[in-house]
């Protein structure tokens, strides 16, 4: 059974979405990455756009830089990464047909579980913040109005009705 947090950084963000590339699925079923391709390629109407997609140059480009990914003049990939989504690395099992790829697709899953729960939480604890944050400029408010008060009260007042000694400047 795989550990999820390898799979937790196979996980990356492209357009919006939460996606793990062809070549890590391919290293996590332990296949080649060309022949993990050509079983999507085989089986391409159970892969839609929100399922799969290839990168960009400049996404590709990006990952080369961040990951590491060898350039092709170098011997490394020759074709743009697929990114595959949370439903698409779903309907790898079905195309995938090993008993690895079964274990594999459901540590996965569990890894995408998790890290949504994550977000959950983080948005959550962001929301809770602004409204202590704003609770607090609040009250600060308020406060600053008592202290403005307490200014008023300490400056001394004249006394009404009482002539002023002296000749007017």
């Amino acid at each position: 059974m795989q550990r999820i947090a390898p799979i937790e950084r196979s996980i990356y963000f492209f357009r919006g979405l939460k996606v793990i590339l062809d070549a890590d699925l391919a290293r996590l079923y332990r296949v080649a990455t060309s022949r993990l391709n050509e079983q999507v390629k085989r089986n391409r109407s159970r892969f839609p756009r929100d399922f799969m997609f290839q990168l960009t140059v400049e996404e590709a480009s990006s990952l080369t830089s961040q990951i590491a990914i060898s350039k092709s003049s170098r011997g490394g990939r020759r074709h743009r990464p697929y990114a595959f989504t949370e439903q698409g690395v779903a309907m790898l099992s079905s195309v995938l047909k090993s008993g690895r790829a079964v274990q594999v697709n459901i540590a996965i899953m569990r890894a995408f579980v998790k890290l949504r729960e994550i977000l959950g939480t983080h948005h959550e604890l962001a929301q809770r913040l602004e409204e202590l944050e704003a609770r607090f400029q609040q009250h600060d408010a308020q406060i600053q109005e008592v202290f403005e008060a307490i200014r008023a009260l300490l400056e001394p007042q004249p006394l009404p009705g009482k002539r002023r000694i002296g000749f007017p400047a």
